[in-house]
């Protein structure tokens, strides 16, 4: 299911995802010298465009939305992503490129969340069961973690690498290893 964004809240998304770049875009030497960040950067702010030309039925739109979808899986065919629009909210950042991330249409994440290459939201069992995911604000999931099943992750949470959730996990909480469990608990967690 993709989102559909007004024009302001396109224009606050884009702004809050320049944010977590610390509002530097990159540049054409950026593209240039084939720097990741370029590329993640684009994928990110095409995937936004998608979302909100999607929600409009006008020829315009339905043009611009061919083309920025043609871009977005164009960016996600080279940086080995699959993050669907409509699932992460404003402010997010993907750190790198290499292993493949997949976030999935059932998967609702909130603002500002942090991912690292192999992060994957898939199912428990071979079936596809379109099991809903949730992820609150302000989240950090570490490299090659993965999320199986219908869980909900409460804000401020942070997966450690190569962890494996597979049940629900409350706020300010670290956890880690396969599968996942609680290490601590942060109890002043403030982002």
């Amino acid at each position: 299911m993709i989102m559909h964004l007004l024009k302001s809240d396109l224009r606050q998304c884009l702004h809050d995802d320049l944010k977590r770049y610390d509002n530097r875009k990159p540049t054409l030497k950026d593209l240039l010298l084939k720097n990741e960040s370029w590329y993640i950067y684009h994928y990110i702010r095409h995937m936004r465009f998608v979302e909100y030309h999607g929600g409009y039925s006008g020829l315009g739109h339905k043009l611009m939305y061919f083309i920025h979808f043609v871009l977005y899986k164009r960016l996600g065919f080279t940086l080995k992503m699959a993050i669907y629009p409509g699932t992460v909210g404003p402010g997010f950042r993907v750190y790198h490129a290499g292993d493949y991330i997949h976030v999935g249409p059932n998967v609702s994440i909130g603002r500002n969340c942090t991912m690292l290459p192999g992060v994957v939201f898939g199912n428990k069992h071979e079936a596809n069961d379109n099991a809903p995911v949730t992820v609150g604000d302000n989240c950090y999931f570490g490299l090659g973690a993965r999320i199986l099943g219908s869980v909900n992750i409460g804000n401020n949470v942070t997966v450690g690498a190569n962890s494996v959730v597979t049940k629900d996990i409350p706020d300010n909480a670290i956890v880690g290893g396969i599968p996942a469990h609680i290490i601590r608990i942060n109890s002043n967690k403030s982002k």
